[in-house]
């Protein structure tokens, strides 16, 4: 890597001031890519620095999955090892440190590869891993680390620190206290949060070029942002870095097709001019110019896996639209325009009258529950938001990228 190590471990001591906090006697586990070591072992520093018991790094090698997508009998392709499901679980009985290390050495590596068997394996994914994040049974944070081979899917060649120059104003380590200015962002946007659920819409409408859907909402649709708090109380940010506010929709109140305004990194497979038409809640049609089969593949994983469970918006003050970059990495591109996912509804996108209720009831007032939560980007200047009040009125939420409320 050719990032400076200084850089490297300010930006280790933002995550663990700011995003993750650590204090003395926490289990922190760093899942990574074996291209991220530089970055892991400037967290592992850091952490240890501030008091952690132990550091754990899981490196996983894409190469690996490549093999295994080529050559494993199918019927195999779903499974996963129990000892990383069990690393999940020792870690949330302690209520550890997860940081998950993004930014894939290779985004397209799967390319060529069949599609179905490709949208089987999903791993680097842990359903375990997913439980965790979803239910703040940790402190959790994905950061991204810059390689030559993901600025070379990007850029046409290895530049990691062309790169690295990109993500230094969007992480704001560019900011004379990076600290404060994450503070105030997440400020800015919980205030966004707190308007428009007081607005309690009963719809959202998304309409630009192949896009036409309308997203209903639950009762009291809550709005919020990435900083989380666990089930022991510690607050965190889990996506460093974040724009969005989010809420999660009523899964069974979809209607329309929705064009992707950017390409998809999923599992290993480019998504691209991805396009999906929802009936009665459930993707009923899959369109794209690549990558189709994968994304049907995963969205036959279970029930919920094609209904949606988060609907964010973002606007065009975003540092990371406004730097120009598809990047390939959801990641980033998610809190580069408004964007939906396909799976399981997020807790705190719902209603607080809700969160008490079993999986039955959950499901039952509209939250999906699925094992999956894919992000794909459906916003920017062509798209317009609309929000829909209870009594059918409209009220324009962005237009051109900007807040009209």
């Amino acid at each position: 890597m050719t990032i400076p190590s200084a850089d490297l471990a300010g930006y280790a001591d933002v995550v663990f001031d700011v995003a993750v906090p650590v204090a003395a006697g926490d289990r922190v586990l760093i899942n990574a890519e074996i291209e991220h070591a530089p970055l892991a072992r400037a967290l592992t520093e850091a952490a240890y620095a501030r008091g952690a018991r132990y550091v754990d790094i899981w490196y996983f090698d894409p190469h690996a999955k490549r093999s295994r997508v080529r050559h494993a009998d199918a019927e195999t392709l779903h499974e996963v090892p129990s000892w990383l499901d069990a690393r999940n679980e020792e870690l949330a009985r302690h209520c550890g440190i997860l940081v998950n290390i993004r930014g894939a050495a290779a985004p397209d590596l799967l390319a060529g590869q069949d599609p179905v068997r490709a949208g089987r394996d999903r791993m680097p994914h842990l359903s375990s891993r997913q439980r965790l994040q979803l239910g703040n049974l940790v402190r959790w944070v994905m950061v991204p680390c810059p390689t030559a081979e993901w600025a070379q899917a990007i850029f046409g060649e290895p530049d990691e620190a062309r790169l690295w120059e990109h993500l230094r104003p969007i992480l704001r380590l560019d900011q004379p206290d990076p600290r404060a200015a994450w503070q105030q962002r997440l400020a800015d946007l919980l205030e966004r949060a707190e308007t428009l659920t007081a607005m309690r819409l009963d719809a959202v409408r998304f309409e630009g070029p192949g896009t036409d859907l309308t997203i209903g909402l639950l009762p009291g649709a809550h709005w919020t942002a990435a900083r989380l708090e666990s089930v022991r109380g510690h607050v965190f940010q889990a996506n460093f870095p974040t724009e969005e506010v989010f809420t999660t929709p009523d899964y069974r109140r979809v209607e329309g097709t929705v064009r992707s305004t950017r390409p998809l990194s999923l599992d290993g497979t480019v998504v691209r001019d991805l396009e999906l038409t929802f009936s009665a809640g459930v993707v009923s049609r899959v369109r794209a110019s690549t990558g189709a089969d994968v994304v049907r593949t995963h969205q036959a994983t279970d029930a919920g896996a094609a209904r949606l469970g988060e609907l964010a918006l973002v606007d065009g003050t975003s540092p990371v639209g406004r730097s120009g970059v598809t990047y390939l990495e959801t990641l980033l591109d998610e809190n580069a325009t408004c964007h939906l996912a396909w799976g399981a509804g997020l807790p705190p996108g719902v209603p607080e009258h809700l969160r008490t209720g079993d999986a039955a009831a959950l499901d039952a007032a509209g939250v999906n529950t699925s094992g999956v939560h894919v992000d794909f980007m459906v916003g920017g200047p062509e798209v317009t938001v609309t929000g829909i009040s209870q009594d059918g009125g409209a009220i324009e939420l962005l237009r051109d990228d900007a807040w009209q409320v």
